[in-house]
């Protein structure tokens, strides 16, 4: 049986990540409070006045910025506050709306942001999605049979939280969600239809305990699978709650 073992948002794209139990999704919809917020660099080309969805190059990201994958975060949404910790920095609570909070979390990063890239400016959203990787509202599910498969293939034990996943199962063959692209799934009362692998940047090489890159997962994946892709997208077709331990099931 394929079940659901964890379920994470990223508030931030690319500066943090939340364990959840439990979650509503909606249908046509990024997970709420997944990527709402990312922090547009310097040389970003984002229309604050006409926001929408821009691809990830326009931000600040674990894939240029490996010390990024160290940050974790807890939302306290009564009161639209987000704390951020890093073992390197001392815990910072914002409010991301606000601008002069928006400074705060840039002015914060500002230490473990590599001097040779693009310096982070301000935090934007788009309205109604999370600013996911994909032009579609995407929700990744990722399989910790295939990361046992490649952590032996790399000759070390790989962390869930190199891939920043929403949704991670158990219980399926390795690599077998490949399979799944083109199929419906129902997770709970959500119903899903998978789209397509996601292929994965440096930011994976980067340990998310430390920040720092030390395996390199996408030569692992390249020489012995043949591409750069681990888990899949999925877009949201039915509105539901979703929890771990419910069961997957592909239709």
């Amino acid at each position: 049986m394929i079940s659901v073992s964890d379920i994470f948002r990223h508030p931030v794209k690319s500066h943090g990540r939340e364990a959840l139990s439990s979650v509503t999704l909606e249908a046509g919809k990024t997970m709420p409070w997944d990527r709402v917020w990312a922090v547009a660099h310097e040389m970003a080309k984002f229309d604050d006045a006409n926001p929408a969805w821009a691809h990830c190059v326009n931000f600040s990201r674990g894939a240029k910025a490996p010390e990024l994958m160290a940050i974790a975060v807890k939302v306290d949404e009564a009161n639209h506050t987000l704390t951020f910790t890093h073992p390197a920095l001392d815990p910072l609570t914002i409010n991301p709306d606000l601008s002069e909070d928006g400074a705060k979390l840039v002015a914060w990063t500002k230490p473990i942001m590599p001097a040779d890239r693009a310096a982070s400016n301000r935090i934007v959203r788009a309205p109604d999605r999370g600013m996911t990787d994909t032009p579609f509202p995407s929700i990744s599910i990722n399989s910790h049979a295939s990361l046992a498969d490649l952590s032996a293939t790399a000759g070390t034990e790989l962390s869930p939280l190199r891939w920043r996943g929403n949704i991670w199962v158990t219980g399926a063959a390795p690599w077998d969600e490949f399979n799944w692209i083109g199929r419906h799934a129902r997770i709970g009362g959500a119903l899903f239809k998978i789209v397509e692998p996601i292929t994965r940047c440096p930011a994976t090489t980067a340990n998310p305990e430390t920040g720092k890159r030390d395996v390199d997962t996408l030569k692992f994946l390249s020489e012995a699978y043949g591409h750069k892709d681990f888990g899949v997208y999925a877009e949201v077709v039915e509105t539901g709650d979703i929890k771990t331990g419910d069961r997957l099931e592909l239709l």
